[in-house]
């Protein structure tokens, strides 16, 4: 079957990549794993082989097709259930809730080689279900695995690096050429470790308030973080009372200040 470029289809065939991806997961003999587009059931096969529970999604109806006679109870997959479905409409709360009512009780793992143009959609869906999840093996873009996993200061740190890792450590694994992939695609890939543990009550902020603030200070990313606080509202007199509280310079930008310091300018500043 090939390949559809509209769907951001590159199917991994690298046999050694598989087992430290599936690795990665941990124990998975009393897990339910959702796996997010299992494409050709590279990844699926060794999943379907180690999890308690698998529930593989994916979108496209005819490797859905396939992937349902494949694994299907009849070929020994008792424990295999293959989803037709938009991951950014899948019900992660309800499959972990399904999991606790079935006296499991434990949070879903999740693992996927994500397609590149919807990367950010689903990692932002994933962090939005975190209550649902303990942990992510994810293979993404390797720019993408950059900015996800960067530190304050650095070229790559910004909006999606803070977000994310307001959820969860996230820890690069290994990266993978194009020549591991059918069809290959024009970049090189990285598989991370995110490991969900949202940091929201110890920081002292709330949820959705404070994301919308961060993508306030990180609006433009060329300006300083007073000039992106003053064009979001915020009175000059405030701001400066709130750096001085802080510790910051005038000058300073967002990407240089770390999540627990714009935290604290959060309260100061809902304050």
């Amino acid at each position: 079957m090939a390949a559809k470029s509209r769907l951001g289809q590159n199917f991994l065939r690298d046999p050694q990549a598989v087992q430290r991806i599936v690795a990665a997961l941990g124990d998975l003999s009393s897990r339910t794993v959702v796996e997010i587009g299992p494409g050709k059931g590279a990844i699926t096969a060794a999943l379907a082989a180690k999890a308690k529970r698998l529930i593989a999604i994916e979108l496209d109806r005819e490797l859905a097709w396939t992937l349902q006679e494949r694994f299907s109870p009849e070929k020994g997959h008792a424990n295999v259930i293959i989803c037709r479905q938009d991951v950014l409409e899948f019900d992660f709360a309800a499959a972990a809730a399904q999991e606790t009512n079935a006296g499991f009780g434990q949070p879903l793992l999740v693992v996927g080689n994500l397609p590149y143009y919807i990367t950010s959609p689903i990692l932002l869906r994933l962090a939005a279900n975190a209550a649902a999840l303990e942990r992510a093996i994810l293979m993404v873009q390797r720019e993408v695995a950059d900015r996800v996993a960067a530190k304050p200061g650095s070229r790559d740190y910004g909006l999606l690096s803070v977000t994310l890792q307001l959820y969860g450590s996230v820890e690069p694994l290994f990266t993978l050429p194009p020549e591991a992939f059918s069809p290959p695609p024009e970049v090189h890939s990285t598989v991370f470790r995110w490991n969900f543990a949202p940091r929201f009550v110890e920081l002292g902020v709330e949820e959705q308030p404070f994301i919308a603030f961060l993508k306030q200070v990180f609006a433009q990313k060329r300006k300083t973080l007073s000039n992106n606080l003053r064009a979001a509202g915020f009175d000059q007199e405030k701001i400066a009372r709130a750096y001085e509280a802080a510790g910051l310079s005038a000058q300073v930008r967002a990407e240089a200040i770390a999540v627990e310091q714009l935290a604290g300018l959060w309260r100061t500043l809902a304050s």
